[in-house]
């Protein structure tokens, strides 16, 4: 199978695909993974409906797209320590999670990729928005990127906003060996190592500053780019339904869970892929 025998209907003109049709738990050869993969990298965020994948079909499923990683904060679900719970209980108003964000940019080699698989979903809300950093990047002004291109940003999980998403699950699950903050420096603005192309790489959820900087000298460009880089052009929404299945690139999209269900369950199931230094 190549990519371009799968049935894809996009979800807008930034970014995001849906692949209709495919049974992920039995076809899983290495041509439609190769097809899959490629569809992947050209609209950065794939999804899927109606996959019934069971914790060890999961794992199988993600390890044909890279090698699987644990989250840092909170323990994996019972018998696979590398499936994040990602849960909102009926009685808790904060999501897990929820703001813009590239997933653990605060480690040194933060993930290629993330799976998220819906379990449970609201009958209203929940949906989650993506955004192209290579189209963030790409649309600055030339003076804007030529100041860009050389600086270095510190990210750190500590920041107040994305410790609070997580309060409930760390409280629930927390890791003993969890440090109390991982953070690193990473170039503001990165090359895709598959596509070559650049993509802006700060986030709300995570970066603190540049290098050299400090945190009020760095606070007013920081605050343009968050805004910019979530413009609704350079965005696409996805609506879950049970069994329904993400894959995305975190070397070149934001995502954000939508926080507008409260009193009504969801849970979903996360895996990560380990990713390389950003270049």
């Amino acid at each position: 199978m190549s990519a371009r025998n799968l049935d894809i209907r996009r979800l807008s003109g930034a970014l995001g695909a849906e692949i209709i049709g495919l049974d992920l738990a039995r076809q899983r050869d290495r041509a439609t993974v190769a097809a899959i993969r490629k569809v992947w990298l050209e609209h950065q965020v794939i999804f899927f409906r109606g996959q019934t994948l069971p914790p060890a079909e999961f794992l199988e499923f993600a390890r044909e797209f890279g090698e699987v990683v644990e989250y840092p904060f909170v323990k994996g679900i019972d018998g696979f320590p590398q499936i994040t719970p990602v849960v909102k209980l009926e009685h808790e108003t904060v999501n897990f999670g929820g703001l813009w964000h590239t997933d653990t940019a605060y480690l040194e080699a933060p993930p290629m990729g993330t799976l998220l698989i819906a379990r449970e979903v609201p009958p209203y809300g929940g949906d989650t928005l993506f955004a192209n950093l290579y189209l963030a990047y790409e649309t600055l002004s030339e003076g804007m990127r030529r100041l860009l291109d050389p600086l270095q940003a510190i990210n750190s999980s500590a920041k107040a906003d994305v410790t609070k998403t997580r309060e409930d699950r760390v409280r629930d699950g927390a890791k003993e060996d969890a440090r109390k903050e991982y953070a690193a420096e990473h170039p503001v603005v990165r090359t895709h190592p598959e596509t070559g192309r650049k993509a802006l790489y700060v986030n709300p959820g995570h970066t603190v500053r540049f290098a050299g900087m400090t945190e009020a000298e760095s606070a007013p460009i920081l605050s343009y780019l968050f805004t910019h880089m979530v413009r609704p052009e350079f965005t696409c929404r996805f609506s879950w339904q049970p069994g329904s299945l993400a894959l995305w690139d975190n070397r070149c999209a934001l995502h954000n869970p939508i926080n507008d269900y409260h009193g009504h369950r969801r849970v979903m199931h996360r895996i990560t892929l380990a990713g390389d230094r950003p270049r």
